[in-house]
């Protein structure tokens, strides 16, 4: 995908990048290896976009691996759940830009045989991580259930080989799952939407706070950029995209694509915020979630044209 892009293994040694006076820095970006990712960062992966006075280099690996890479401080940039945030917000502040929301869907509960949403509780369920906002979306939905941890694309296999009784999907197992006989028991953003009204939010990126705001502001500012551009260009981004595809077409890769990179990854908006901190609140209620950090989301200090655009378009929609 990207420039030097290394998986979690291979760079486990690496060292983080610090702030210096003069040269460029080098900056460690984690993200998924995912499709919507992959159109997230098209622009800076293939230098449409650059970063002044710095040197990115990309870092693959799956969300649940990168919540725990960011209790240890060990990227630069990082996708993280929000469901995680809590346990390093002492040492990332979370980015307006670059968020995956879900608008009234979300992460799905599927089965092999004609299970109900009120059959769960008790029942073994593949998720893809325990710090995951699936995960925790899941045990607001059901807190009775009996969690079975698996990396996420082996959960549909684990369902139908009868492993575990349903699966937990994130990624392009939300359109998928029906190719492989499975059928859907419950969609948790529907869930989320009619329990509050608002968006599930499932992940943003998140920048080490001991780089400072001058740098946090250029890498927020970059980020919205290479977003933009991809919405702009979206052909282009999606074509580069379609090597992260994971067996979609293109048709289902620009579906999947359009459900996560949108106006909400441009801007969270007031409501999405909003929608970041009742997730947070909810979770510590039902002590799945230790404590509700105070919420700050690292923006520019002016508006780019296209955030604007975005924020007014989710108010146009609302009204």
């Amino acid at each position: 995908m990207p420039n030097n892009p290394q998986s979690e293994d291979s760079n486990r040694e690496r060292p983080r990048s610090s702030p210096r006076s003069s040269g460029t820095k080098p900056i460690s970006l984690a993200h998924s290896p995912d499709s919507d990712d992959a159109f997230m960062f098209y622009a800076l992966a293939t230098n449409k976009v650059r970063a002044p006075g710095m040197k990115i280099t990309h870092v693959l690996s799956d969300i649940e691996t990168l919540n725990q890479a960011a209790r240890e401080e060990k990227y630069d940039v990082t996708a993280v759940s929000f469901s995680a945030y809590p346990v390093f917000a002492e040492k990332y502040v979370l980015l307006d830009c670059g968020s995956s929301v879900g608008d009234g869907y979300g992460p799905l509960v599927v089965a092999a045989r004609g299970l109900k949403a009120d059959d769960l509780a008790g029942r073994r369920i593949g998720v893809p991580g325990l710090l995951t906002t699936s995960y925790l979306a899941l045990k607001l939905y059901e807190p009775r259930c009996e969690p079975v941890p698996m990396p996420f694309d082996k959960i549909m296999d684990a369902v139908s080989n009868g492993t575990v009784e349903a699966g937990l999907l994130i990624h392009e197992g939300q359109l998928m799952f029906g190719e492989t006989g499975l059928h859907k028991v419950l969609d948790l953003g529907v869930w989320w939407r009619e329990e509050t009204g608002l968006p599930l939010p499932l992940g943003g990126n998140a920048v080490r706070r001991a780089l400072g705001r001058e740098d946090g502001e250029k890498i927020a500012r970059v980020l919205l950029e290479s977003v933009s551009y991809a919405l702009e260009h979206r052909d282009a981004a999606l074509n580069y995209a379609m090597q992260f595809a994971r067996n979609m077409d293109y048709d289902l890769a620009d579906k999947f694509v359009g459900m996560y990179v949108n106006q909400w990854t441009l801007s969270l908006g007031e409501r999405g915020r909003r929608a970041v901190r009742e997730l947070l609140t909810r979770g510590h209620a039902a002590g799945l979630i230790p404590s509700v950090p105070e919420i700050d989301f690292l923006g520019i200090p002016e508006m780019d044209g296209a955030s604007l655009a975005g924020e007014r378009g989710k108010e146009s929609a609302e009204r």
